[in-house]
């Protein structure tokens, strides 16, 4: 069983990281994290249509609550997309099942309208379209499916999230997905965020979201991460991925703290200070701030400049291979900031 580790937040991290190296990408999203993240975009997805391309039609929560809400949310058309490799043990009546996807336009497949609600129902009188392939989303049948989009939703594989959101930039597509919270310093995402491409979504109740796994997986996790009863393992350093617009993006963050020199440290081989709680950012200092990753969640570009992160994603000195020193110790990981405006209190 992983060793429980913690960081300063107390966010234990071993265990994703653990089933991350060893692609272990069988997580399952509740259907109150997917209802209570997606109702924010509930405008935004009238007249669309809806991609959920890691998603088995016949069990996916996704589909579930796209399905099930399809009149009220106004939506154009939903399409959902099977993997082969449906593990027997959580879903034993697809064993051995080809990869199939679902188009749904609010009618079942004889035409008839179908009232949002009756999700079981559609399931067992429906048909499925078979896949070629495996479901793959980097296969061209189920590019093919993703160019018919306008919006994905859906949880990826977090050992394929660069690929991914790779993927989604390439077509130009609007999307809602899962991801670790460490993906914002992954060389392939960080400078995204930076051009204001992709930003944190509302999150998780609490900052905790809860997975259903594969039974035969729960030994990957460390002691109080699996619950026995209730089969969820439960990580705090996950988060909501978008570039649809949120309306926490534009709430300018009430800055209480001044500066001094006493109170924040400089850093000893970059020109800015450590501000180690978001809380704590001064209200009356305009030069580069090392923050959190945590300053993500009320990032507002309007507010505020992201400058690089202090490792390696630095965009005004791409040479540099260090990280930020204080009193000659790394810190944790940061990301550099200024404000765009002074803010006055």
């Amino acid at each position: 069983m992983a060793k429980k580790t913690e960081n300063k937040t107390g966010n234990t991290n071993t265990s994703l990281r653990k089933a991350k190296s060893a692609k272990n990408d069988e997580f399952y999203t509740q259907l109150a994290d997917i209802e209570r993240e997606c109702e924010h975009y509930k405008e935004q997805f009238r007249g669309k249509v809806i991609l959920c391309n890691c998603d088995d039609p016949r069990v996916s929560n996704f589909f579930r609550y796209f399905f099930t809400s399809f009149y009220r949310l106004g939506l154009k058309k939903i399409i959902s997309v099977c993997y082969k490799n449906l593990n027997p043990d959580l879903f034993s009546q697809h064993k051995d099942e080809q990869a199939v996807y679902c188009i749904y336009d609010g009618k079942d497949r004889n035409d008839d309208v179908i009232e949002d609600g009756d999700y079981e129902a559609f399931v067992k009188r429906n048909e499925w379209n078979v896949l070629q392939g495996n479901g793959d989303f980097r296969s061209e049948e189920c590019i093919e499916l993703l160019k018919q989009a306008d919006i994905v939703v859906t949880n990826p594989p977090f050992s394929l999230f660069r690929e991914f959101v790779a993927q989604l930039v390439e077509y130009d597509k609007k999307f809602i997905i899962i991801g670790s919270k460490n993906a914002v310093s992954y060389k392939e995402i960080f400078p995204l965020i930076v051009e204001n491409k992709l930003w944190l979504g509302y999150g998780f109740n609490g900052g905790n979201a809860y997975f259903k796994i594969l039974p035969e997986a729960k030994g990957n996790f460390a002691d109080g991460v699996y619950d026995e009863e209730t089969g969820l393992v439960k990580f705090r350093n996950i988060s909501w991925f978008t570039n649809l617009d949120t309306k926490k993006r534009h709430e300018v963050l009430d800055l209480f703290s001044r500066y001094s020199p006493e109170r924040y440290s400089h850093y000893d081989n970059y020109d800015a200070i450590e501000v180690s709680k978001v809380a704590d950012i001064p209200c009356d200092y305009d030069g580069k701030m090392g923050v959190p990753i945590t300053f993500l969640d009320v990032y507002n570009p309007e507010q505020f400049e992201i400058i690089c992160d202090s490792r390696y994603n630095d965009l005004e000195n791409p040479d540099r291979q260090n990280d930020v020193l204080l009193n000659g110790i790394p810190t944790y990981r940061r990301i550099i900031i200024r404000k765009r405006q002074r803010t006055t209190i």
